[in-house]
């Protein structure tokens, strides 16, 4: 979507009675990082979310994208299933959980609203998602999520979620 489109969606959303707007990925392109500063301005009184991989640089631009935004929001994400660990990231679990609580951290530092989502958490592993959620809630993102990112589906999130809290 261009950054017209993006805030026209917006202004419906909002009509709606939507209050959380998640305009972009701002390390994606510069018309999604322009979209999240036009929706910033043109919305004051929502969230305005910046999408952001589990790294520094998403989450610097994330931030940088939200500057004009008077309820910035950093959603960060990274997978943790198995699968992805193995063939998309290449990364250990250990690495993985260093990463996701990393970058909750560093957002922090530029918001105080900070998401967290597990990509392809009803896949992974239901003790490593256990692990994962505490280290990262530990982090204190205020939302966290477990999405399911595959066609098929596994035992029902409700089992995968056992003995997830925030500190």
């Amino acid at each position: 979507m261009t950054v017209s489109e993006k805030t026209r969606m917006a202004h419906k959303l909002v009509e709606l009675g939507v209050d959380i707007l998640e305009a972009g990925f701002p390390i994606a392109s510069d018309g999604d990082f322009e979209a999240v500063d036009a929706v910033s301005r043109e919305f004051p009184w929502v969230t305005v979310a910046a999408l952001a991989r589990s790294c520094t640089l998403d989450v610097e631009r994330a931030a940088r994208s939200l500057e004009h935004a008077r309820r910035p929001r950093i959603h960060t994400f990274i997978a943790t299933s198995d699968i992805h660990l193995k063939y998309k990231l290449k990364k250990s679990q250990e690495q993985v959980l260093n990463d996701a609580v990393a970058a909750v951290e560093l957002a922090r530092r530029y918001v105080d609203d900070v998401e967290f989502s597990a990509e392809d958490g009803a896949r992974t592993d239901p003790d490593y998602l256990e692990n994962i959620s505490t280290a990262v809630a530990a982090a204190r993102p205020r939302p966290a999520h477990i999405p399911h990112t595959a066609a098929r589906s596994p035992p029902p999130v409700g089992s995968t979620s056992r003995g997830v809290s925030s500190p």
